[in-house]
């Protein structure tokens, strides 16, 4: 990160100091830097390059190395520990670079200058507050920082000689705190009755005071307890803020000299002598004292602000006058421009005719760069589509067989003959296994979301170590019955983290499925959860085959196929686990060795500050656990055709997959007439044949479609009538709509309840019958089929135009529709429930009824008129019909006659 000065002159010198820091918190760091930013202000021949190594000191002294390739002119540097940094702080005061030790001493004498509070006297100081505040009397607990940093050593060594002059003074417990304030909390939680006996705390700085507060009011019955810290920063959650909130009974000032640093890297730079050691003071902060300091201290901060808002105003005037000088220099150079293309016009004219000839060379090759820019941009449209299509295509083919799993599980589950226990045991774990491989399906196009980037996390905190613990629970029965060693470990007994726990769930569940699968009997599959840093990281590791260089170089590769380890065959598995991850801002590796195992390590952040608020979700979902078991369904042993008769008719499926053919058919065959067949072109043929009740259909089909086969058979006039029952795995609103608009009377997605089916086919039956009534007791058609409207009327039509040949018979009725006897004889009766001659003499009767209301003929001529070739038969018949003979029909204008 580079801090430069306010703005320098150019003809000034300029020097590069280079600033790696790694003491303290992130509090104290930041106030060291404000003091250094806030004196280069003063220094505009001074650039500081600043590397914060977080308490690191490997990290540190790679910084280190990476500053000198930067060629800075000295080096400030901030260690945390004293022996490790010498060597390579003896290396770069051995090439001539100045180097200012900040803050900590090192082991090395090969530096310019060290700038520092004297510790041993802060030590001191405090050990003498101390004995002055308890009276010469009573309980200390001492929080150390870094072991092996000076300051903790000197603070330590002092405030300890202090208190053998107060022999009733003593510390009953040294703890750790390593400077930081997590970790001070930790040990004192593992302290706790130490610090209940302690009537004072001294921390060796304000950051581990609070995290030893915090412990001790939420746990200890001792409110009293005194606590005494040293750095004393001003800010909002430091050492003054807490004097005055109560926290700290005192703090010592603790300089942290980064603009003393500035100032004598000047004067080093300048050539100036300066001195091999400055001390900074240090002062005792208390409620006496503490409002004025820190009133100082925020008009500092206040100072600092205001000195940034200058600089960026100065930043904004030197934009503006580069600006318009950059304007007036474009204003010249197009003067220039102007007269020298004045000076070469008439050179441009002879030259003319070689330029167009080069312009059309130019725009060829332009024409044939476009040209290949679409081509490519064609190929990259079709590859999108057809992974789009391949996922859809996944997602069917799965829904099928487990039509085969639910809808048998679901049937048997409720037949109370069932008492074998360990029967319904089986069963009832077929069945979770079902359910979670539907939502594993229903959930497989979230890859095709997060392409398209619509794929929201939907994050609430949960306790991330039961949560796995249960996935892996799951997976007991099959390690057990594959004497596999399944464990599971984990630092913490609980961990609260923010996470999509369907989503994590999809990714551990396919580590582990994998690791099954590629695991050998007696092996071992190993899951362990641990927090490092800021970070939860769950590793599944196994003891399985193995994966080549090529093979984990590409493992996450999306429609990878040259291995097939750990994946769902697909080219899925990984691809879409490594989106899920990165979703929560994680990450996930794997290491692996052909014949050594494989680990997988997913990496998830704490807290919730990497998502946004779309992200989160005040509860997580339900997701009932799973047992990971994978059997073979048994087939039905089934023929196609039922054999025994039934009330309501032949039912012909039309269905490609085997299995679920004989499924149906075995389900059905119990109540219906069953056809079978394979393919839509074989169905149509025995549509005709037999002219089926109803039709259940897949919509996936070889060759022609569910879709098309629905429309031809609404659009015949032979088969209009019969019912259409689709079956399908696209289970999309649009599908939906694609097969209603297809003429589907029903549209059940996979997997279906085969009960439920049985009903539906039940009522599309019942309904059949009610529309037969209705069409046979009266030919009015409105708000019906429209097919079927289209049929009867023509049907009628045919007959009315040869109402008055009484010869006119079946046969030459089946002609003209274009349509077998058969045919037309089961079309009848499917839609009317009378024969082909019953409606024949409907429709004479009919027309004599229009006849003896709106004209004065005869009967005899009535009779004629209307077909019957005797006038006592129409009357006898007109009678049986009607309850009434012609003449009272006639003399009632239509109307009926009641008799008692």
């Amino acid at each position: 990160m580079l801090f430069p000065s306010c703005k320098e002159n150019s003809n000034q010198k300029h020097y590069k100091i280079g600033f790696s820091q790694c003491t303290g918190g992130d509090e104290w760091r930041r106030s060291m830097l404000l003091e250094m930013q806030r004196e280069l202000f003063f220094h505009p021949d001074l650039e500081l390059v600043y590397k914060d190594a977080v308490n690191s000191t490997q990290t540190q002294i790679k910084q280190i190395n990476d500053l000198m390739k930067e060629d800075i002119d000295l080096l400030i540097i901030s260690p945390n520990e004293s022996a490790p940094l010498a060597p390579v702080v003896q290396e770069i005061f051995r090439k001539g670079i100045p180097v200012i030790v900040l803050d900590r001493k090192i082991n090395t004498d090969a530096y310019s200058t060290f700038i520092g509070a004297n510790n041993i006297e802060i030590g001191k100081a405090v050990g003498n507050f101390v004995a002055k505040k308890l009276k010469g009397k009573g309980k200390v607990v001492e929080v150390l920082g870094l072991e092996s940093s000076s300051p903790a050593q000197e603070r330590h060594k002092a405030f300890s000689d202090v208190l053998k002059n107060y022999p009733e003074i003593n510390v009953i417990k040294e703890l750790q705190g390593q400077w930081e304030k997590d970790t001070a909390r930790k040990v004192a939680a593992q302290n706790i009755g130490a610090l209940q006996e302690a009537d004072l705390v001294f921390a060796h700085n304000d950051v581990m005071v609070k995290g030893i507060y915090e412990v001790c009011h939420k746990n200890s019955q001792n409110k009293n307890i005194l606590f005494v810290g040293i750095d004393g920063l001003a800010g909002p959650h430091n050492g003054l803020q807490m004097l005055e909130d109560k926290m700290l009974t005192a703090t010592f000032l603790y300089p942290t000299g980064g603009e003393e640093a500035i100032k004598v890297a000047s004067q080093i730079l300048a050539g100036k002598a300066a001195q091999r050691e400055y001390k900074l003071n240090s002062i005792q902060i208390d409620s006496s004292n503490v409002k004025g300091i820190k009133a100082q201290s925020d008009k500092l901060l206040n100072q600092q602000e205001d000195i940034q808002k200058l600089n960026t105003e100065i930043d904004t005037l030197e934009n503006t006058f580069s600006s318009e000088r950059n304007k007036l220099y474009f204003t010249i150079a197009c003067l220039f421009l102007t007269l020298s293309i004045s000076a070469w016009a008439f050179y441009l004219v002879k030259e003319k005719q070689a330029a167009n000839h080069q312009l059309a060379l130019q725009n060829e090759q332009i024409t044939l760069q476009k040209d290949a820019i679409e081509n490519i941009s064609e190929k990259a449209k079709q590859a999108t589509e057809d992974k789009l299509r391949f996922y859809s295509y996944i997602s069917h083919e799965f829904k099928t067989p487990l039509s085969l799993i639910i809808s048998p599980t679901d049937e048997l589950l409720t037949l109370k003959a069932i008492s074998q226990k360990d029967l319904k045991s089986n069963l009832q774990l077929v069945q979770k296994n079902a359910y979670r491989l539907l939502r594993l399906v229903d959930q497989l196009l979230d890859l095709r979301k997060t392409d398209a980037g619509k794929l929201l996390l939907q994050a609430a905190e949960q306790d991330l170590v039961m949560f796995v613990r249960e996935i892996v629970k799951d997976f007991q029965n099959k390690a057990i019955k594959n004497a596999i060693d399944l464990q599971f470990f984990s630092q913490e007994n609980d961990l609260k983290v923010w996470f999509d726990a369907e989503k994590l769930d999809k990714v551990i569940f396919n580590l582990l499925s994998n690791a099954f699968k590629y695991t050998p009997k007696g092996g071992f599959i190993h899951v362990q959860l641990k927090v490092k840093q800021n970070n939860v990281f769950i590793e599944v590791k196994d003891n399985g085959e193995g994966m080549s260089e090529k093979e984990k170089n590409q493992a996450f590769d999306l429609f990878y196929s040259g291995s097939k380890h750990y994946s769902l065959g697909t080219g899925l598995g990984l691809a879409l686990s490594k989106e899920f991850v990165n979703l929560h801002q994680g990450d996930i590796e794997v290491s692996s060795q052909k014949g050594e195992g494989t680990t997988f390590t997913i990496l998830l952040p704490l807290g919730d500050q990497h998502l946004t608020e779309n992200e989160k979700i005040d509860q997580a979902p339900v997701i009932s656990p799973s047992v990971h078991q994978f059997t073979e369904e048994d087939k039905p042993d089934s023929t196609l055709n039922g054999s025994q008769e039934s009330e309501y008719g032949t039912i012909l499926v039309i269905e490609d997959n085997t299995d679920l053919q004989l499924f149906l058919v075995e389900k059905l065959r119990k109540e219906f007439n069953i056809i079978a067949s394979k393919s839509a072109e074989e169905g149509w043929d025995k549509i005709i044949e037999n002219i089926p009740d109803l039709i259940i259909s897949d919509v996936m089909l070889p060759g022609i479609g569910g879709f098309e086969i629905t429309n031809r058979i609404k659009t015949d006039f032979r088969t209009s009538h019969i019912p259409v029952i689709l079956l399908t795995a696209k289970g999309h609103i649009d599908d939906q709509i694609e097969g209603i608009k297809a003429g589907a009377d029903v549209y059940l997605t996979k997997p279906f309840n085969t009960t439920y089916l049985i009903e539906t086919i039940k009522t599309l039956f019942n309904n059949r019958t009610r529309v037969q009534r209705r069409f046979s007791s009266e030919f009015l058609f409105k708000n019906e089929n429209k097919s079927e409207k289209k049929f009867l009327n023509e049907l009628t039509a045919i007959i009315e135009k040869h109402i008055a040949d009484s010869t006119f018979s079946v046969e030459r009725l089946s002609q003209e529709m274009g349509m077998s006897r058969v045919q037309l004889y089961r079309k009848v009766q499917a839609l009317l429930q009378m024969n082909v001659n019953d409606y024949i003499t409907e429709v004479r009767l009919n027309k004599a009824k229009a006849l003896l209301r709106d004209t004065d003929k005869s009967m005899a001529d009535i009779a004629f008129e209307a077909g019957f070739n005797s006038p006592a038969y129409f009357t006898t018949l007109f009678k049986q019909k009607n309850n009434q003979t012609p003449s009272e029909y006639r003399k009632n204008k239509g109307g009926t006659i009641f008799k008692n």
